[in-house]
Formats: structure tokens, C-alpha cells, sequence
């Protein structure tokens, strides 16, 4: 987009929501004032050097960050945010990437080559780091033009942008107020007097140091091309989570089908179909959800993964494939084809589907099961809160998944786009499933809650084979689960580490859980578990669906609420619920899934000649 049509958009946009002349009478000297900023962050300026200051308002006090960004030319510079907790410095030279974490005393250093998208050249850096996803790609052309005038008619334009002489300061409305001193070189923003940055161009360029200069730090080395695709995928996803654009927040519903596969929306809410042998389902994923589920690659690997890195000191795509290399031995081999499947149609490094499939989730979750005299019409309902990480966007990737592979039991998996395993599921013997993370990080010497999750839905037909399951194979970290079958109106609460699995009966008092409740199975942790159980004695005799939804509704659902499900086996269906950016899952209306229904289709003969070019494309690729 050139300049041209920029300036004659945004002046087009003025017209619609200002009078001309008060946008002229301001926009002059706000354009003055902007213009040495926006030479340097556009990449106007081939070299410069500016500090911030950042104060910003969290958890009830002021954090303090120090920035620094010196640009030396189209392929170096460096960058610094201090912070007393979580410190950050990046080195970058033509030949050469540091990652440097001054609070651990260790820099991670790369060097060669780099990807031609995902690297951190600042040439062209804008147009890399944020994406469509993000709303903030609708001011990209305009800021790239330095157009200091255009920026500032917008300003005074569509935001109100005005100045107060007696203070010197331009505002919009109450809360934001910013100053410009040193001639434009330094400028003071606040927001509602909790937030304040403090930026500033210095004058010429401070010496650059080695990539390698890093005295009394602990080197490892990294590949460079790992170290900067990390850095620059985890900031644009980083980017689009903060500030989703329409394409996240109202995706377009279209449904796609593929051989073996279908994706279609129900009343929102995403839902796959999927069948075949491993390879037909794992191919049939990759290409239907190709787009949320490099979302939830760059969520879990990339924007987690830094902030992981930041904050523990190891590279955590290292700690992830040690992961990997321990629980492979204890994947069963058709999910690992499937998974390779699932890589040859998203074009992915194997060893990345790996990594996304064994993500160590600590989830912090509740769950119960309420059936008998506790229930209204006696019938069993299950309810499963899944409460981690909104903030790092999976809720762009949540999928329902209704999945047969050939030779095994049919099941429902409520998950998200580019993971196999299960963390909530049903299948079609009415055996449900929900867990709940304890402790452990680490030991991983077993199989992964995931797949075992997922082997029980595949594998099970009673709630005994289900525990024998888990009694029978090694177990990684500290879990919980509770586990139903809406045959014969069972359930039972788990708590399993790996060198024990212990079985909570309905209505067994246990020293972490309270007195028992008959009828009724009831896990979770801290206030949520005492409202929980509050709300199961309150309830006791009339809870129905709705009153089940009740029960997984705030606060027993935490503000990190991701999905929450409500199974009711003996019909066949469950009730879906995802987090939005905005609104947790609890607070989201919740969409009805006839599994039974789902499965008598997914069941449908496949045609032959459908099925041969499904197996020869995936053999291809």
C-alpha cells in the first residue's frame, strides 16, 4: 500500500468521523511531534537508539521495566527490557543471535542461517511480527509510511485526540495523556495514572559488543534458525493473543471436507469428523485445521515457550524433546503414525508434532459425577472444568473432535486443533473422562495423561477395564481424574502418581476430599472444592443439565477457565462450552454435541476409490 492511498483512506476516515477543520486545527503540530518517533519505529531511520521507561500497574502495584532498542543497521541491533523478576536481552548481528537472561546468568547464541519469514532481521521486522490475526495489522501500512500527518489526523480524528495548553499535554478523553518534550525526541505517556512510558531518542550509537561477549554468563548453544523462528513466532502470536483481529474473534464458519474427514459448526462451536486408519485421520486433521493448528503450535511452543525460557533459565524446546525422548518408548505406535501423518500434511518437522503432542499440562481444574438419588431423573452426569492458560490463546484452536479409527471404539475428544490426545473425552460405550493436574513436572517416565486418556477411549468398554488401564501402565506426573460409565450409572475419582493409583469410591470420605456424598463423586482443590461440594449438597436431588452447568460455573471455575464439558453418557451427548479472548468458558453458553448421532455418520461406509487416494496422498507427501 503506498503512500497515496494511505493518506487518502485515513482522510476518507476523517471525513466520516470529524469535522476537517478541527482535525487540521490539531494535527499540525501533533504531526511535528510524532514525526522523529515514527522515522525511527518504521525503519525509516537506518540507525538509532532509544531508552523507555516503563511503569505499569499490575496485581495491585507498579511493576518497573528498562527498555533499550539500538538499530546499527538492516540486520543488527540490540534489545533490552530489564525487569527485577524476568530480564530479557537480544543481541542480533548479520552472522549471529544472542538470547541473554541476565537473571540466570546464561545466554543462549546461535549462529548462520535463518528462516526467510520467521527471523528478526529489523529490515522488514513489522510486516514478520504481526500477522492478520491481530488488529493491530490494520495500522501497519500507515505506520510503515512514516507519514507523521496521516498518523496524526487519525489521532485527532477517529480518538479525539486534543491539546491542553496549560498543561502542554495532548489527551484522549480522561485516561490517556501523553507529552512531548526535546522537540519530539522524548515522549511521556500515562494511562489513568497507573500506567507511564518514558521514551526517548538518544543522541548517536552506543559501541556494539560480540554476539559471543558475555562475561560471568553460562553459554549454550542454540541453532539459529530454532532461536529466532522462537522469538519472532512467539511475538506475532504474543501479538494477535493481545489484540485479536475479526479473523480470530469471529471466525469465518465455513465448513471444508477432505477425504476422511469433515469439518463442520455447530451453533459456533468448531467440530472435526474424522475416520480411517491412523494415517487417513492423522492426514485428514492437518489439512482441515492446517490454520488453528499452526495457532496452537505457536501458542504452546513458541509464545509459551519464550515466556517458559524467560522465566525458568532452559531452553524449553530442549526440555520438551528430553520429554519426548522419555515418553516415546511408552506411545503406542499407531498414535505416533498418526501423529507423523498429521506433520505430512501440516509440512511439519516431525519432531514439532512430537513436541505439541507432549506438552506437560499442569492443568488446575475440577471435575465431578453425580448420579442415582443425587440427580434429578437418576440419570449420570459428568462435569469436567479445564482451567489453564487463556492467556496464551488455545481458545483460537478449540476444536471438538468426533474420531473412529478403524478397529477401535468411536469417541468424542473436546481438545484443540494439532493435538491427538485427550483431555476430556466420551466414547461411544458411554465411558467419559476429565483429569485434573496435580504436581510432578518432570516424571515423565510412562505413559502421557494424554494418550493414556485417549488409549482408554479407544480401548475401553467398562469403567473397570478404565481403571485396569491405569492401574496396568506406568504413569507420568501427579494427576487426577474422574472417570463414569453411563451403562450402569458408575463412577469412580483417581488420584495417580507414578508410583501409585488410588480409586475414590462414590460417597468414600477422603482426607483431601471431606466427608463423602453418596451418589456423588466431587475433585477439586482449596474454595472451589468446598463450593463444589457446597453446591452438590445445595442441589442434591434436583440437579438436571442445567444444574449440572451450574455446578462448573464461577467460582468453582477459576479466570483461566478454557473449556468446560458436561457429559451425560446414557444419551449419547455432552455439552460444550470454550473460553473466548473475553469471556471465560464458564461464561459462555454451552453447545449441545449428539455424539450418537455425530458417530452414525462419521460410521458411514467410506466410498473405496475415496479412501485409496486419501492413502496414496499421504504416503506422498
Amino acid at each position: 500500500m503506498n503512500a497515496f492511498l494511505v493518506r487518502a483512506v485515513a482522510c476518507m476516515l476523517l471525513c466520516i468521523t470529524v469535522a476537517p477543520v478541527q482535525a487540521e486545527v490539531n494535527a499540525q503540530p501533533l504531526a511535528q511531534n510524532l514525526q522523529p518517533i515514527l522515522s525511527c519505529f518504521s525503519g525509516q531511520a537506518k540507525a538509532f537508539s532509544a531508552t523507555a521507561e516503563i511503569d505499569v500497574f499490575v496485581d495491585g502495584k507498579i511493576q518497573h521495566v528498562d527498555g533499550r532498542l539500538v538499530r546499527y543497521d538492516a540486520q543488527s541491533f540490540d534489545f533490552d527490557l530489564i525487569h527485577s523478576d524476568y530480564s530479557v536481552q537480544i543481541r542480533r548481528r548479520a552472522d549471529a543471535t544472542a538470547l541473554a537472561l541476565p537473571n540466570h546468568k546464561t545466554v543462549f547464541i546461535g549462529a548462520g542461517d535463518v528462516d526467510s519469514a520467521d527471523q528478526l532481521s529489523p529490515l522488514g521486522m513489522t510486516d514478520r511480527l504481526i500477522g492478520s490475526g491481530s488488529m493491530v495489522s490494520t495500522y501497519v501500512p500507515m505506520l510503515q509510511q512514516a507519514d507523521a500527518s496521516v498518523v496524526a489526523q487519525m489521532l485527532t480524528g477517529m480518538l479525539k485526540m486534543n491539546f491542553d495548553a496549560p498543561s502542554q499535554q495532548w489527551a484522549i478523553g480522561d485516561d490517556v495523556t501523553l507529552q512531548f518534550l526535546d522537540q519530539g525526541k522524548r515522549l511521556d505517556v500515562k494511562v489513568r495514572d497507573q500506567h507511564r512510558v518514558q521514551l526517548t531518542i538518544q543522541e548517536g550509537l552506543p559501541v556494539a559488543q560480540g554476539v559471543d561477549d558475555w562475561p560471568g554468563f553460562e553459554a549454550v548453544a542454540v541453532e539459529r534458525r530454532e532461536l529466532e523462528q522462537t522469538l519472532a513466532r512467539g511475538v506475532r502470536r504474543g501479538v494477535e493473543i493481545a489484540a485479536p483481529s475479526r479473523l480470530l474473534t469471529s471466525p469465518l464458519q465455513k465448513p471444508r471436507t477432505v477425504a476422511n474427514g469433515e469439518l463442520r459448526w455447530i451453533d459456533g462451536h468448531r467440530v472435526a469428523l474424522l475416520k480411517g486408519t491412523p494415517e487417513e485421520v492423522g492426514f485428514a486433521h492437518g489439512r482441515l485445521l492446517a490454520e488453528e493448528s499452526r495457532r496452537c503450535i505457536d501458542s504452546v511452543l513458541y509464545t509459551f515457550g519464550t515466556v517458559n525460557t524467560i522465566r525458568s533459565g532452559k531452553w524449553f524446546r530442549y526440555e520438551l524433546d528430553a520429554a519426548y525422548k522419555r515418553l516415546a518408548p511408552h506411545i503406542p505406535e499407531d498414535h505416533k503414525r498418526e501423529t507423523l501423518a498429521f506433520a505430512k500434511a501440516m509440512n511439519l518437522e516431525p519432531r514439532t508434532a512430537h513436541a505439541i503432542n507432549v506438552f506437560p499440562e499442569l492443568f488446575h481444574c475440577s471435575g465431578f459425577a453425580v448420579f442415582g438419588n443425587a440427580t434429578k431423573d437418576g440419570k449420570l452426569y459428568h462435569g469436567r472444568v479445564l482451567d489453564y492458560m487463556t492467556t496464551i490463546g488455545l481458545q483460537d484452536a478449540a476444536t471438538t473432535f468426533i474420531v473412529a479409527i478403524d478397529g477401535k471404539h468411536a469417541f468424542g475428544n473436546i481438545g484443540y486443533a494439532g493435538f491427538i490426545g485427550s483431555v476430556s473425552g466420551m466414547n461411544d460405550q458411554a465411558i467419559s473422562l476429565g483429569e485434573m493436574g496435580g504436581g510432578g513436572e518432570g516424571l515423565w517416565d510412562g505413559v502421557p495423561m494424554a494418550t493414556l486418556m485417549r488409549r482408554a477411549l479407544e480401548e475401553c468398554t467398562t469403567l473397570d477395564e478404565v481403571m485396569d488401564l491405569w492401574k496396568n501402565n506406568p504413569r507420568t506426573c501427579e494427576y487426577y481424574y474422574v472417570f463414569a460409565d453411563g451403562k450402569t450409572n458408575r463412577a469412580v475419582g483417581v488420584a495417580a502418581v507414578p508410583e501409585s493409583v488410588e480409586f475414590i469410591m462414590p460417597g468414600q470420605t477422603h482426607e483431601r476430599l471431606g466427608e463423602g456424598i453418596a451418589d456423588a463423586v466431587v475433585l477439586s482443590s482449596g474454595s472451589r472444592l468446598e463450593k463444589l461440594r457446597e453446591r452438590v449438597q445445595q442441589r442434591y436431588g434436583e440437579i438436571d443439565v442445567e444444574g449440572a452447568k451450574w455446578l462448573m460455573s464461577r467460582p468453582v471455575a477459576m479466570s483461566s477457565n478454557l473449556h468446560n464439558v458436561l457429559f451425560v453418557p446414557e444419551d449419547g451427548v455432552f455439552y460444550v462450552a470454550n473460553a473466548t479472548h473475553n469471556e471465560i468458558a464458564a461464561n459462555r453458553p454451552y453447545v449441545k454435541i449428539d455424539l450418537t448421532s455425530l458417530l452414525r455418520e462419521v460410521r458411514a461406509e467410506t466410498p473405496a476409490i475415496e479412501r485409496s487416494a486419501a492413502t496414496t496422498s499421504a504416503a506422498a507427501q
